[in-house]
């Protein structure tokens, strides 16, 4: 349920949220387009071009409904299961924010806030998704990280992600908000050098687009997981407003694809030639 391409060079890309294959043994009872539109849709056709420049690819092809690959596994939801977590749950409260808003690893709600379940899951059914779905998305990206770091020295790790044109009711604690072009998020400056989120940023700026840094997105599992600075090990996570290249009600794409696809090749080609310890 994970697709890969190796890379030659120090650049990872990974999509977590892009996936359309929705297994049999989800039992959903939410409406499917409804639930389509969680996806990261389209990211993975955005970057297609990433592998044949030399950078690493890792994607999802489970959706994120399903279970989110940029959740730890301590932000379970136990109220959705119908027997006691044998294993820890998370207690800080701005993750316990998420969960409550019904988007913790195995989602109970839609962005808009339309419950995803009629029945309350099994552990076990929950442990398997995990087992089957998270450990191997982590364990792909991790190598692919270790293999850039190995043969160059450092690595740029881009967490691929989309967002909706305004935040719905249950996407961020941010309701209602008009998100910018995009939002670059390094963690407060914990899971890239500084320099080199700053740019990113300006170079997309210098394109035209609207940019935000950490606001509302600063990055969550997969980067703060695979990422360490001092080791030269860098990771952004690079969310891309979805009314740039697609219709949101439809999922269809726009006039907008393929402009945005060559900014996307042009930043992709800046990070190729950029060495973060010169910055």
């Amino acid at each position: 349920m994970i697709r890969t391409v190796p890379g030659h060079t120090p650049l990872v890309l990974d999509s977590p949220h892009s996936g359309t294959q929705y297994p049999d043994d989800f039992a959903h009872a939410c409406d499917p387009q409804v639930l389509r539109r969680a996806e990261d849709t389209h990211v993975e056709r955005l970057y297609e071009f990433a592998p044949a420049l030399g950078a690493a690819w890792v994607e999802a092809l489970f959706p994120r409904s399903y279970l989110d690959a940029n959740r730890d596994v301590t932000e379970v939801d136990v109220d959705m299961l119908d027997g006691p977590w044998a294993g820890p749950v998370a207690t800080d409260e701005r993750v316990l924010s998420k969960v409550r808003l019904g988007k913790g690893l195995v989602w109970r709600m839609t962005d808009d806030g339309q419950p995803i379940y009629a029945r309350q899951l099994g552990v076990a059914e929950v442990q398997s998704r995990i087992d089957r779905c998270w450990a191997p998305y982590h364990a792909a990206v991790a190598q692919a990280i270790a293999a850039a770091h190995a043969r160059h020295g450092y690595s740029i790790h881009i967490n691929c992600h989309s967002m909706p044109a305004v935040a719905s009711s249950h996407a961020t604690e941010f309701p209602g908000l008009v998100h910018d072009d995009f939002v670059v998020g390094d963690r407060d400056g914990t899971t890239a050098h500084p320099a080199l989120t700053r740019l990113i940023g300006e170079h997309l700026r210098a394109l035209g687009y609207s940019v935000s840094y950490n606001h509302p997105y600063k990055g969550v599992e997969l980067v703060r997981r695979h990422a360490d600075p001092a080791r030269q090990r860098h990771s952004v996570q690079l969310e891309i407003n979805r009314r740039l290249y697609m219709d949101e009600q439809t999922l269809a794409l726009n006039d907008g694809f393929g402009a945005l696809q060559v900014s996307l090749r042009s930043l992709v080609a800046l990070l190729l030639a950029t060495d973060p310890r010169t910055l």
